[in-house]
């Protein structure tokens, strides 16, 4: 999964060289290049191929400017402790602007968390705020592992799941929420990225063996709101398409009839 997390810094680094760029990522090109993705990646074997690598880094694009923005809100009203589940390459403890107090923690197994932590000694990187990295399979007791980090319940937590859900199978999703729900307390904030309906029929049905899309296994629930609020979180969702017009970047292609309700989701917990 280490390598996924790669290509998803290729994406964010091609993002941050543009002149209009929604975000910048200055790590992201020094990630890609370690992992062999830069200044180039293998070419799609065909058109098709190349029409879904091209939606899937559009989606990383507008998803990483949605999680940006609702980070920069849970901070704007108090919470000071943030976890990024399966953080991979993410960069935010070094290329944001963190109040004072804030405690970030990092979520991943040790091989990505190792990989990362050389490009950062590379780069000599320093982070913005205190960055804790917890080594641990999300398969795993990684509540436990992330109290021993030092992680507080009884404080306001912003949570982000970017890219994760879709690999977990509907169990495992919802041992995640009860989870994260038990270690949340009253304010915290979740930011969520969910699978549209469809996704993998589209993307995954003849994906190359050990890509991402051949692993992808969860679309959202019918009803997402509905069911964020069976976990106890007041939710609110946004397509891909409404987030990427608000950005300034509209998607041209027709809409499609799964594409709503939205996977792009940003709760409260009361």
């Amino acid at each position: 999964m280490w390598a996924t997390a790669v290509g998803v810094a290729r994406v964010r680094a091609l993002e941050t060289e543009r002149e209009n760029a929604l975000f910048r990522d200055p790590l992201a090109r020094a990630f890609a290049a370690a992992g062999g993705l830069w200044p180039s990646s293998p070419p799609p074997a065909d058109e098709a191929a190349r029409r879904r690598r091209l939606g899937v880094a559009f989606s990383i694009v507008i998803r990483t400017k949605f999680l940006d923005d609702l980070l920069r809100e849970a901070s704007a009203s108090g919470v000071r402790q943030v976890v990024l589940l399966g953080a991979g390459m993410d960069s935010r403890a070094f290329r944001m602007a963190w109040p004072e107090g804030t405690r970030l923690f990092e979520v991943d197994t040790a091989v990505p968390l190792d990989f990362k932590a050389s490009v950062l000694r590379q780069e000599r990187a320093v982070a913005r705020c205190e960055r804790i990295t917890v080594p641990v399979d999300l398969r795993e007791d990684w509540p436990r592992a992330l109290a021993a980090a030092g992680h507080d319940p009884a404080l306001p937590t912003v949570w982000i799941a970017e890219g994760l859900l879709i690999y977990l199978p509907e169990d495992a999703v919802e041992l995640l929420l009860a989870r994260i729900g038990a270690r949340s307390a009253t304010g915290s904030r979740m930011g969520l990225t969910l699978g549209s309906r469809g996704v993998i029929e589209r993307f995954g049905a003849d994906a190359a063996p050990g890509s991402a899309a051949s692993l992808w296994v969860s679309e959202m629930p019918d009803d997402p709101v509905g069911w964020l609020a069976g976990h106890g979180w007041e939710a609110s969702g946004h397509t891909l398409r409404e987030r990427a017009a608000a950005y300034g970047r509209p998607l041209t292609t027709p809409a499609r009839r799964e594409e709503g309700p939205g996977g792009l989701i940003s709760a409260v917990r009361r």
